[in-house]
């Protein structure tokens, strides 16, 4: 038999699920995800960056969006927006 402090504690973890969809993905499973959905020749289309349209990779992208705010926003952006189509790939 469970006790009422076991049960609460159950019960607030299910009330406090974050409502952010970035919530625990870190930021080199959304370049990975996205690379692999898009390739880098679409996403240096979509998102008119240097790390995505000469010499790509993971790592110097993840380099250049871990010290620029504004660029890392349009990938957190973009990945939000693929989320759906990421599910139907699935």
């Amino acid at each position: 038999m469970f006790d009422c402090g076991f049960l609460c504690y159950i019960c607030n973890m299910e009330n406090n699920k974050s409502k952010d969809p970035l919530h625990g993905i870190t930021l080199q499973v959304i370049v990975e995800q996205l690379v692999d959905f898009y390739g880098f020749d679409t996403l240096g289309e979509l998102i008119k960056i240097k790390c995505f349209m000469d010499k790509p990779s993971i790592k110097s992208s993840l380099t250049f969006l871990r010290k620029t705010d504004w660029a890392r926003k349009k990938v957190e952006e973009l990945y939000i927006r693929t989320i759906p189509k990421l599910k139907i790939k699935e």
